[in-house]
């Protein structure tokens, strides 16, 4: 089975770019101009995986990332020209799972589609079934769901891929260097801020206190663990 990825791009050019190169994957593509067009295909058409560009017209990029994940849990790749810390970090506290930044190689954005549809079970492969467990904190990797204290939460691929990396070795402390290798893997240039910015999300939705976290622990000067929730929280 080929994915359905719409594709938001205004630059005609980049966009033919784009979907020569995903449909090469064979995957089917749909390409919109605009943000306006970009909500109403992406609600009718439910696309498997996202690809948008932040300076759209009519409604820019962030705000429409921002309303499809509010309504969604489908993958968004951003591709922006906004080189900052801090533009990157406000479309992934805004919902996307991964960015680019332009000028760009359409070879590594396929790749980043390929692995943004692997990691949320959307590629049209099997994926295996493993459901990981860490006290009231639970992952079906084939459903690609994640439960805590049986209450079904809503992540990203790149949420869920991080959470999984901690599950699989729950106790163990991971650096932002280590999550970066195994979730990001091809994209070195991926600040170790992104991390914290996912790992902010996911507490936000897995912690009763997300200032008082019990899953996610923070290990000063180290990195992040998953643990299994029954120590007392943290000052």
């Amino acid at each position: 089975m080929s994915a359905r990825i719409l594709v938001v791009e205004d630059d005609e050019k980049q966009a033919r770019l784009i979907r020569i190169y995903l449909e090469r994957g064979g995957n089917a593509v749909q390409v919109v101009a605009d943000g306006r067009a970009a909500l109403e295909r992406a609600r009718s058409s439910r696309p498997d995986l996202m690809v948008l560009d932040v300076m759209l017209p009519l409604v820019n990029g962030l705000d429409v990332c921002r309303i499809i994940r509010a309504e969604s849990d489908v993958p968004i790749l951003l591709l922006t020209a906004r080189s900052t810390e801090e533009d990157m970090l406000l479309g992934l506290d805004l919902g996307a799972d991964d960015y680019l930044t332009k000028p760009y190689s359409p070879r590594e954005l396929a790749a980043r589609v390929r692995v943004l549809l692997r990691r949320s079970g959307r590629s049209g492969g099997v994926a295996e079934p493993v459901v990981l467990r860490v006290g009231e904190v639970e992952l079906d990797t084939a459903r690609f769901e994640i439960r805590a204290a049986g209450r079904l939460v809503a992540v990203t691929a790149k949420e869920f891929s991080i959470l999984e990396v901690l599950a699989r070795e729950p106790g163990r402390v991971f650096t932002r260097a280590q999550i970066i290798e195994r979730v990001f893997g091809f994209d070195r240039d991926v600040l170790e801020r992104t991390v914290d910015a996912h790992v902010m999300n996911l507490r936000r939705k897995l912690e009763a206190d997300p200032q008082r976290p019990r899953y996610l622990e923070t290990v000063y000067g180290r990195g992040y663990r998953l643990a299994d929730g029954s120590g007392p929280a943290p000052p």
